[in-house]
This record gives structure tokens, C-alpha cells and sequence, in this order.
């Protein structure tokens, strides 16, 4: 029998079990694509990662990253959680506030910051989003499947960062928290667009523009819902931005998560021309080793 170090750590909170764990397996080398498949089945979190060695020069450390069902190219909150434990562990250090992850999605840049009281924050750059339009009659099938209303104004994306999430918008946070989709139809439906899944975001109005509530829904990846999706979120930034829609000065959003899995994520969005940044977080819940 062989041991491995394993970590889950709560992403996007200060809180242990109010955010969206992630299983990171430190030293991924003795294991084949196979083991790492099982092992992602048994932890049954959204995304189980697995640390190796990079291959670019230019990274600190390669990421795979795995659900349930399949390998991802990119996923958001397990970037941020799998960094906060190389981290905490003290295999990885951050140069002048940087560290760069390789995953199948290519480069990715995270900021690492800390604050007062000692509490590390971590936000990565997503990566190029790619956009696909939904036609009209993709937009209704869409919003009968959620059991929503759609804010026709802004027509949903296919939005590609590596995860592939259709975004839609609501009129406000009140109806997102308020949608029940019709999971196994929306698993056909995600399907039929080779999508991850499906966030729904609105705003909450006394905020002027500056907070929104997001649900992420992926029944193609066997999780129903995710509690706090970073990829999600990062695409529903880019959306924002695809659609030219109004800003904070700073160009700093708080999207908040999980409410009706009884969770309480906090993410920051920063957006502009150039770059979205997806913050957050993180804290450990489990240490110790698996034995395979």
C-alpha cells in the first residue's frame, strides 16, 4: 500500500464550511489518469486536483483537475484552494505576489496577497474567454428548463474559459435564489452544447451594480449545483464585459454563493479591458493521507 498527502480546503471563505471544498492530492506523481479518475469519484466534491511537477519553465506547479465524471482543462475554486495548500505547506512561495499554475488550459497568473490580520487572499486571471451566441430559440428553451424569466436584454453566451458555461442574467438576485431547474433536462440541454453547466446571475438592486448573486448548475459534471464556482463566476465577469454593462469605478464586483446549499461564498470580480481577476479566500478543513 502507498501513502499519499491530501488536503480539502474550503474556497472562497474565511469560514471553515461555509465555502466550496476542494480534495488536493499534494504529489500526484505515482498516480496514472486512472487512480485519479477513482479517487475524484470516491472524495464526490466537484473537482478533486492532483499536484505535479511543472513541465513549462515558466510555471510553478502543474494542475490536474478532475470531477467526478471527467477531467477539467480549468476550474476556478480548485486553482485557488490547490495554491492555498502548496502554500500552506510550504511547497510553493509566491514571487512578489505571484505564482503562476500550469493546467491543460495552459498558464494561468495568480495574485497572492495578505492581508492584516494574516489571511491570505488569492485571485487568478481567467483565461481568454472565447463567446457563443444563443439564438432565440435556444434563449426559451433555456429559460423553461431553469423555470426562470430571462433578462432578454443581454441574450445569453456560451462562455468558453476553459470550463464552458452558458451565462444568463435574471432581472435580480431574487430570482435566481428562487429558480428550481429541471435537472435532467438540463443535463440534455448542456450536452447538446458540449457546456459544463449553466450561471444564473442577477443583481441585487440596493447595490448599485457593485453585488450579485450566482448559481452555478452542472449536472453534465454529476453535481446538480455547485456551492461556489470561481470558472462560473469569471465567466459571468466576462459576460458583464461582453455586453458593455455598467461598472464600479474600480471595476470590482462581489458576487456571492451558495445560499441555498446553506453555504456563504464571497468572491471579488475585477474587471477591465484587459484582465478579469476571480478572488477569494480559502481555508483547510482535512489533512492527513490517502492510502491507495
Amino acid at each position: 500500500m502507498s501513502q499519499v498527502e491530501f488536503r480539502q480546503v474550503d474556497v472562497f471563505t474565511s469560514k471553515p464550511f461555509k465555502g466550496n471544498p476542494v480534495a488536493v492530492v499534494m504529489d500526484a506523481r505515482e498516480l496514472n489518469s486512472r487512480q485519479m479518475q477513482v479517487i475524484a469519484r470516491w472524495t464526490n466534491l466537484s473537482e478533486t486536483t492532483f499536484v505535479l511537477p511543472a513541465t513549462d519553465p515558466n510555471a510553478d506547479y502543474q494542475l490536474r483537475i478532475f470531477t467526478p465524471g471527467g477531467e477539467l482543462p480549468f476550474a476556478g475554486h480548485p486553482t485557488i484552494g490547490s495554491a492555498y495548500a502548496l502554500i500552506e505547506a510550504g511547497i510553493v512561495q509566491a514571487k512578489n505576489g505571484t505564482l503562476v499554475q500550469q493546467c491543460k488550459a495552459g498558464l494561468i497568473s495568480l495574485a497572492v496577497s495578505e492581508n492584516e490580520q494574516g489571511q491570505i487572499a488569492i485571485a487568478f486571471e481567467l483565461p481568454e474567454p472565447n463567446f457563443t451566441l444563443l439564438t432565440s430559440e435556444q434563449t426559451e428553451s433555456l429559460e423553461t428548463i431553469l423555470g426562470c424569466q430571462i433578462s432578454r436584454g443581454f441574450t445569453p453566451y456560451l462562455v468558453d474559459v476553459g470550463a464552458r458555461w452558458i451565462v444568463a442574467q435574471t432581472d435580480d438576485a431574487e430570482q435566481v435564489l428562487n429558480t428550481t431547474p429541471d435537472y435532467a433536462a438540463l443535463k440534455q440541454h448542456d450536452l447538446s452544447f458540449n457546456a459544463t453547466g449553466v450561471c444564473l446571475y442577477g443583481y441585487y438592486p440596493e447595490s448599485e451594480l457593485t453585488r450579485i448573486e450566482v448559481r452555478s448548475f452542472a449536472p453534465t459534471c454529476d453535481v446538480n449545483e455547485d456551492p461556489v464556482c470561481g470558472s462560473g463566476n469569471g465567466a459571468v465577469a466576462a459576460f458583464i464585459r461582453r455586453h458593455n454593462l455598467s461598472l464600479p469605478i474600480d471595476g470590482k464586483i462581489q458576487s456571492t454563493q451558495g445560499q441555498k446549499l446553506h453555504r456563504d461564498g464571497q468572491l471579488q470580480l475585477t474587471i477591465t479591458s484587459d484582465a478579469i481577476w476571480v478572488g477569494g479566500q480559502a481555508v483547510t478543513c482535512v489533512s492527513g493521507y490517502l492510502t491507495y
